[in-house]
């Protein structure tokens, strides 16, 4: 695949971004370049090869599941203009 100077111009305009003549044939020569290198990716055998993450192995910090704070909904609540059993009471906006 390659990008002619048509198409840079034509997203440049949908980016909203001013381009001159000469920026549109300079950025048609680099994401020719650019294209060129993913096409050359794709080359590459990945058969048989883990996704990973990260280039060294880590192990993802993971921390206990519990609650630490609850029950404390009469506290939460405490400073609203309106309420009941806990909950906020909001004026209807929607009939």
């Amino acid at each position: 695949m390659s990008v002619d100077v048509a198409t840079v111009k034509r997203v440049a305009r949908l980016a909203r971004l001013a381009v001159t003549e000469e920026e549109a044939e300079k950025t048609t020569g680099e994401l020719n370049a650019i294209l060129g290198f993913v096409e050359q990716l794709s080359e590459v055998d990945v058969d048989g090869v883990e996704p990973m993450t990260s280039v060294t192995p880590m192990a993802m910090k993971k921390r206990a599941d519990v609650v630490t704070d609850g029950n404390i909904a009469e506290r939460v609540v405490a400073n609203a203009p309106l309420t009941d059993s806990n909950f906020f009471q909001v004026p209807k906006v929607v009939e």
